[in-house]
C-alpha cells in the first residue's frame, strides 16, 4: 500500500484497542462492577508476550483468560497490561500487549470485540478498504454466542475489508 494511503482498519483496530484499555483501566481502579466479568483471548507467541514456560507449552499458540472472580494486581500500561492469575492452584504473573489480544467479550452486557491478528500481512492495493459509491458496504456481524450460549454483539473489522 502507498505511503500516502490512509490506513482506517488500523485506525479503528487502534481505537478499539482504547476500549479494552478503557474498561481494563476503569477495572484496575474501581474492580468489575456487578456481573461484568471479561473473556480475553490473545496470541501467546506474540513476541511481547510474558508467560511462563508451562502456560506457553500448553497454550502456543492462542490462551483465553476471564477476569471474573480470581484475578490479582490488574495494572494497566499504555500498550500493555499485567494480571495475576490462578492456574492449577499456582499463581502466575502475565503481560499482554494490546496488540495481541484477539477477541475482548464482557457477557455480563453482552459485548465483545474480535482483533485482527497482528502478523497477517497487510492487504495489498486492490485490497485495500475503500467504499465502491456503485454498491454499499455489507453490514457488520453483530452477533455471536458467549460462553454461556447466550447472544453477544460483536463487530469484527473483517466484515469492513474489501474482498
Amino acid at each position: 500500500m502507498g505511503k500516502d494511503a490512509l490506513r482506517y482498519d488500523h485506525m479503528v483496530e487502534e481505537a478499539l484497542r482504547g476500549v479494552v484499555r478503557k474498561a481494563l483501566s476503569e477495572v484496575a481502579e474501581h474492580g468489575l462492577p456487578g456481573a461484568h466479568h471479561f473473556y480475553i483471548t490473545f496470541e501467546t507467541h506474540h513476541p511481547a508476550v510474558e508467560l511462563s514456560e508451562v502456560l506457553r507449552s500448553r497454550y502456543p499458540e492462542e490462551m483465553t483468560i476471564i477476569l471474573q472472580h480470581q484475578f490479582w494486581g490488574l495494572e494497566v500500561e499504555n500498550d500493555r497490561f499485567s494480571v495475576t492469575l490462578s492456574f492449577n492452584d499456582r499463581h502466575e504473573r502475565i503481560r499482554i500487549p494490546f496488540e495481541a489480544i484477539t477477541s475482548f467479550a464482557d457477557p455480563a452486557v453482552k459485548f465483545g470485540l474480535r482483533f485482527e491478528a497482528q502478523d497477517r500481512p497487510s492487504p495489498t492495493m486492490a485490497e485495500a478498504n475503500t467504499i465502491d459509491s456503485a454498491s454499499p458496504p455489507t453490514q457488520p456481524k453483530l452477533e455471536t454466542e458467549t460462553a454461556q450460549g447466550e447472544s453477544a454483539k460483536v463487530v469484527t473489522l473483517e466484515t469492513f475489508r474489501k474482498k
